[in-house]
């Protein structure tokens, strides 16, 4: 003798009842729960789609390249997973599949560095290495590599697990990534931040932080004059005249920070 379920046989009774019609027994759908289970299967098939990988299309990319002695690149660049050629390193895709790396292509931190060259006209190199289907970033401008001081790549302060071609860019509106040269052995990835509005004369607070751990950064400075920030990491800047101002982060053996614009009024 088998046993049912009784959720089984409940189930049963809310999806169907017997109507007896000329002698007969008739089972019908109960409507519904009919509407319930095709709203279901819609939900399930809706779910597997936006599950799917966004398409390889042009992407705005925040990206940001600091060289040996100054800011190469800050700004957005439309990228998109596309095959790539350097003097040392040849062509070869770069649209995150490589090594198995992604199933599907999509803009990645080396695409963003080559868009980003061809736009504003400088010229990048790299070593590429069959055995990671990848590059090795050796110059960037007019930072090339030493024995001793290398390219690296974060994302949101955070060095990436893999190389350029490699590492997708899977969240665009808020990844950051940064190329940075001398990156393995900085003391700090500098962050700045504060307000894009201030006053003529009136003394405006800034934040210089580690972007990696979040601890504030002390002895970093932010401006021409000299300001320099305390042990909390704030520094205190007066701007003397009106208009739109840029004020980076600096700090020996650091990668200096972000742009923050700051746009002061009379």
């Amino acid at each position: 003798m088998q046993r049912r379920s009784w959720h089984g046989m409940a189930a049963a009774s809310i999806c169907s009842w017997n109507v007896k019609v000329d002698g007969l027994t008739h089972s019908r759908r109960n409507p519904a729960m009919r509407f319930a289970t095709l709203l279901f299967t819609a939900v399930l098939a809706i779910r597997e789609v936006v599950a799917l990988p966004a398409a390889n299309h042009l992407t705005p990319v925040n990206l940001r390249i600091e060289g040996a002695d100054k800011t190469i690149f800050e700004g957005i660049v439309l990228t998109k997973g596309h095959n790539v050629t350097t003097v040392s390193g040849g062509t070869h895709h770069c649209d995150g599949t490589n090594n198995g790396e992604n199933v599907l292509p999509g803009p990645t931190c080396t695409s963003a560095l080559d868009d980003a060259a061809k736009k504003e006209g400088f010229a990048w190199d790299g070593t590429f290495f069959p055995e990671f289907d990848d590059y090795f970033i050796t110059s960037i401008a007019t930072s090339p590599e030493t024995a001793t001081q290398f390219w690296g790549i974060l994302i949101n302060f955070q060095f990436t697990p893999v190389g350029g071609c490699q590492q997708e860019i899977t969240h665009p509106l808020t990844d950051k990534v940064l190329w940075a040269f001398d990156a393995f052995n900085a003391a700090h990835f500098l962050s700045l931040a504060g307000p894009l509005v201030a006053k003529k004369g009136v003394p405006t607070t800034f934040l210089v932080t580690d972007g990696s751990t979040g601890a504030a950064v002390a002895g970093a400075a932010v401006d021409a004059s000299g300001a320099s920030s305390g042990a909390d990491g704030k520094v205190v800047v007066t701007f003397g005249k009106a208009g739109l101002h840029s004020l980076k982060a600096t700090l020996e053996g650091s990668v200096r920070s972000n742009k923050v614009d700051v746009l002061v009024h009379n």
